[in-house]
């Protein structure tokens, strides 16, 4: 009887189910379709590069600096100002140089009165000397006579001799003096830009202080660091694109004018030395980066114009097998003109919304608009 009842009850219950749910039509969620442009990830061979960043720097630099001491007087230039070779830039003062070339030149008027008094004495003595020889031919003087005369000329001559060096002493004193004072004013190396000024009036110069830096004017160079594992792909000659921060969009051409032989020790890098092309926009100390082409590799590359970019991260979306959009994150790479490559996050051949703005793509159907 127990086993009746809980048949009946299990029926009526299949019943009341089949009955609410016999009213109901089953159909599928509608999705959302909307219309954009569509393109495809692309595997590309795209430049291999070597990359390698420094500073902009004159291709001569000159540190000015006295090579007498002395008191600063003046100082005729500022950071900025453009100066042409041989142009004073600092004036030392030179009183004690001052009398010290006047010391000089009165020392090479007094050796010069000597020498010329040495070189009488010893005219004098010569004809002297010649006239006894033609008396000791005719018998008519002595040998002690004779002897005494020739010693005599013999004295005025090395006198002479003596004056000359000193004469000439006394010259190499005074032009050492002259050089010494002018050495108090110093003079522009070559053309260029005054780029820093270290002193003002009434410092005290040394020999070997740094007063101005002068850059030479002209073309500029990049000096860039490059790692050991990647200089044997660089050689003298090689072209560069060279991108300066802060100057304009453009890329340079440059040219690998130098390589320092040696590594730092440090940094176990080499210094390269880059020509780059006269530009007004260039500036001595801008930062730059140079890429070097070393052969080429595979890379996935998309249009720029896909991807998305939410807060820092870079997505795209991406159309899966029945057209519908998902919002995918990437991990980008370097830019190729209009693309950009894909490290990560879309494979060769996935089709992509192009320029999808601000719309939220995300779950829906893309038709493909012409």
């Amino acid at each position: 009887m127990k086993i009746l009842l809980r048949a009946s009850l299990l029926a009526v219950s299949a019943a009341m189910m089949a009955g609410c749910h016999g009213g109901e039509s089953t159909s599928p969620v509608a999705v959302q379709t909307m219309q954009a442009r569509v393109v495809e990830s692309q595997q590309l061979q795209v430049p291999l590069n070597v990359r390698s960043t420094g500073t902009v720097h004159a291709r001569e630099t000159a540190i000015v600096s006295a090579q007498v001491m002395g008191r600063i007087q003046q100082v005729l230039v500022r950071a900025g100002d453009s100066v042409r070779a041989g142009q004073t830039l600092v004036v030392l003062d030179d009183a004690a140089l001052r009398a010290s070339a006047d010391q000089a030149q009165d020392a090479v008027k007094a050796a010069q009165s000597e020498q010329a008094a040495a070189q009488t004495d010893a005219k004098l003595a010569a004809s002297t000397l010649e006239r006894y020889k033609q008396l000791q031919a005719e018998k008519s003087v002595s040998p002690q006579e004779m002897d005494e005369v020739a010693r005599r000329a013999e004295a005025s001559s090395a006198r002479l001799e003596a004056a000359r060096a000193q004469t000439g002493a006394a010259q190499a004193q005074e032009s050492g003096a002259r050089t010494m004072r002018g050495y108090t004013r110093l003079l522009a190396p070559f053309s260029g830009i005054v780029t820093a000024r270290m002193a003002d009036p009434g410092t005290m110069a040394s020999p070997g202080v740094p007063l101005l830096q002068v850059d030479q004017a002209g073309a500029l160079q990049l000096e860039a660091s490059m790692d050991e594992s990647t200089i044997g792909a660089i050689h003298k000659g090689m072209k560069a694109q060279v991108a300066i921060d802060g100057g304009n969009s453009k890329s340079l051409a440059g040219t690998v004018a130098e390589i320092v032989p040696a590594a730092d020790p440090a940094s176990h890098s080499f210094l390269i030395k880059i020509d780059l092309p006269s530009s007004s926009q260039l500036r001595a100390g801008m930062y730059g980066t140079a890429e070097f082409a070393n052969g080429t590799r595979q890379a996935i590359l998309i249009p720029r114009s896909a991807v998305v970019m939410r807060g820092s991260l870079a997505s795209a979306y991406v159309l899966d097998g029945q057209g519908i959009a998902q919002l995918r994150t990437l991990t980008l790479g370097a830019t190729q003109g209009n693309l950009v490559e894909v490290l990560s996050g879309i494979s060769s051949g996935e089709k992509l919304v192009d320029a999808p703005s601000d719309r939220d793509l995300a779950g829906k159907r893309i038709e493909v608009q012409p």
